[in-house]
């Protein structure tokens, strides 16, 4: 075991603050301080506070992960679902977006000026690609093919701005979510099971570091007659 205890102590790679802040899902600082100033402040002061604002989510993030025991092991479907929900408490706590509320932002910022109906559906394609999002059901491919029918139906490209052009292709889109057996009503367990994938996807990578930290440990001549350890038996709450 003090293989791994010196090793989490050391490495960075393991450290709880890294779920909350590694780079593919990292909370950029309009996420922490959505209203962290009001418009008339400037300079220093607005920085001040966009700081402190900061420094507040970040160490309400960190004492709810100094409680909650997180078990590496995204082979058990329970482990992930707890780790899951330790990052809801986490999120609901420090004032945080989920996944699904940063990809509605993001879509929001990156197409709020495009003007064409194409094009939108273009970027919405990058921001999934982008973010490892895969679409299993096919859909974009169909959403392209309505667009397609109402462009063809219009005579020219749909705008955004175009509303009965927009309400047939609506309609159209419609039809594409019942061919694929999609409705509103399901959207909650559909982002449900998103925070699981992602969540799963963080114990992946956190159970591949720990283990190639460890291995190269192991090869120091100090750790030459030591055990690795299972991953699952850390408990990164000692090491915080």
């Amino acid at each position: 075991m003090a293989l791994a205890s010196r090793l989490l102590c050391k490495s960075k790679q393991l450290h709880a603050g890294r779920i909350l802040l590694q780079q593919e899902h990292a909370f950029p600082v309009r996420f922490f301080a959505k209203e962290a100033a009001p418009p008339a402040l400037k300079g220093d002061e607005m920085l001040k506070n966009i700081f402190l604002e900061v420094k507040n989510k970040f160490e309400t993030a960190m004492g709810v992960l100094r409680k909650e025991k997180i078990t590496i092991a995204p082979e058990d479907p329970a482990a992930v679902s707890l780790y899951a929900q330790v990052m809801k408490t986490v999120r609901e706590k420090a004032d945080l977006f989920s996944e699904s509320q940063r990809i509605q932002y993001t879509i929001q910022t990156r197409t709020q000026d495009i003007p064409d109906a194409r094009t939108y559906l273009l970027t919405l394609r990058e921001i999934r690609i982008k973010r490892g999002l895969t679409d299993e059901l096919g859909a974009e491919a169909m959403m392209m093919e309505a667009l397609e029918k109402v462009e063809k139906e219009i005579k020219k490209p749909l705008m955004r701005n175009d509303k009965k052009g927009i309400a047939l292709l609506t309609a159209e889109f419609d039809k594409v979510n019942k061919k694929l057996g999609v409705r509103r009503e399901d959207l909650p367990k559909l982002e449900e099971r998103l925070e699981l994938n992602i969540a799963k996807a963080q114990l992946e990578e956190l159970k591949k570091e720990a283990t190639e930290a460890m291995e190269t440990q192991k090869k120091r001549e100090e750790f030459k007659d030591e055990e690795m350890v299972d991953v699952k038996s850390l408990d990164i709450r000692n090491f915080i």
